[in-house]
């Protein structure tokens, strides 16, 4: 029977998000964001392992792990690389050898800065991508008009945004399908594991994700992610 591994990359440094820190490690309503993203994730049936991968030198983590009490089933890989495709690529094989996965198991990739994801998301995810050859990802319908923007800021054209969908996280494919695809890919231009999945011709399924789901890059995120954090207790 195959599981069902949630992968979390976190080896990133946070450079755009300014906070002097890794933003996985920045306070969101006392605890670190990559708490609450795995605190989340944690109250999920069906999944058997979630695996963290940061980088080999993260000065962090340590104490994050001392105050957080996860369970047995999270588990720390330090095997991160310079992108988070490398990272994820790393904590794939190492998980393989680690936990023994096998090809038909499926894994999640969750980006760590996606701490308001709701479970019953990610539940409809697993039961919608199940019957599927491909796999899929959370994602929702752009519903802003989009412009193609010249090398000056002027726009060039408006784009039809009727088959437009902003992907999220996660995304799960069968590891056999998503290490020969990172594999394949050059691993710099990678920005998510649907476009290297997609890039051996498969076509990944959309499944309706939700608009509190988002990545927090910049200060106005965490604002945001903090009032929808702060929606779900009052």
């Amino acid at each position: 029977m195959s599981r069902q591994i949630m992968l979390i990359p976190a080896a990133g440094v946070g450079q755009r998000f300014g906070a002097g820190r890794p933003k996985q490690y920045v306070d969101l309503a006392g605890r670190t964001m990559l708490e609450q993203t795995v605190n989340r994730l944690s109250q999920i049936d069906g999944i058997d392992l979630i695996v963290i991968v940061v980088s080999v030198d993260d000065g962090y983590i340590d104490e994050v792990i001392s105050a957080a009490n996860w369970s047995a089933h999270v588990h720390i890989l330090r095997c991160g690389g310079a992108s988070r495709a490398e990272t994820v690529k790393n904590g794939l094989y190492t998980a393989r050898t680690l936990f023994g996965l096998q090809p038909e198991d499926w894994i999640l990739v969750h980006d760590a800065a996606r701490c308001c994801v709701r479970t019953d998301s990610v539940l409809r995810l697993i039961q919608a991508v199940h019957s599927d050859a491909a796999g899929g990802l959370l994602a929702v319908p752009v519903s802003d008009t989009l412009k193609l923007a010249d090398e000056t800021g002027h726009v060039c054209r408006t784009i039809d945004r009727t088959a437009m969908w902003q992907a999220q996280t996660p995304q799960m494919f069968r590891l056999g399908i998503l290490i020969q695809a990172l594999d394949n890919a050059d691993l710099s231009t990678v920005t998510d594991e649907a476009s290297a999945v997609e890039a051996l011709g498969f076509q990944p399924l959309l499944v309706m994700g939700d608009v509190a789901n988002l990545k927090i890059t910049t200060m106005q995120d965490l604002a945001l992610a903090r009032f929808f954090l702060q929606q779900e207790t009052t």
